[in-house]
């Protein structure tokens, strides 16, 4: 299943999606990893979690997102959770094309049973319809 914390830059995207992960570390019998552009929340994070500064591996489009997450599933089959900040560029999306990045998502959430959390940077009204379904905390 694929979670969406959306709101503008600025709004505190980062803190809840840091403040969730941390939280389900505790829980989670399985791995988890937090995929950003950066490492700047590397001491933020409980050291359980692995931090994958996808700005390392050059990737340019909604399927080379894809693939490298199915690249970091098949190394590590007990991961149960993924954590996206600034989902847009990380997975080089525009709003035009979330609805078919989110629905590789979840067919990849069933198969290998992972949930994923990802910060939008976007509005309710920006986002596609079809999608508010998925929205877990709008800012």
């Amino acid at each position: 299943m694929v979670n969406l914390i959306t709101g503008k830059n600025g709004k505190g995207k980062s803190k809840i999606l840091l403040d969730k992960v941390n939280s389900e570390v505790k829980e989670t019998l399985g791995n988890i990893v937090y995929l950003d552009t950066s490492t700047k929340h590397m001491y933020e994070l409980n050291n359980k979690i692995r931090l994958i500064n996808i700005s390392d591996y050059n990737i340019s489009s909604g399927d080379m997102f894809i693939g490298f997450l199915l690249g970091i599933i098949s190394g590590d089959h007990d991961i149960q959770q993924l954590y996206f900040d600034n989902f847009l560029s990380l997975s080089h999306t525009t709003m035009d094309e979330i609805e078919t990045i989110v629905s590789q998502l979840d067919e990849l959430c069933k198969t290998f049973g992972i949930t994923v959390y990802a910060a939008v940077s976007t509005t309710d009204k920006d986002l596609p319809a079809s999608l508010s379904d998925k929205v877990i905390e709008a800012l």
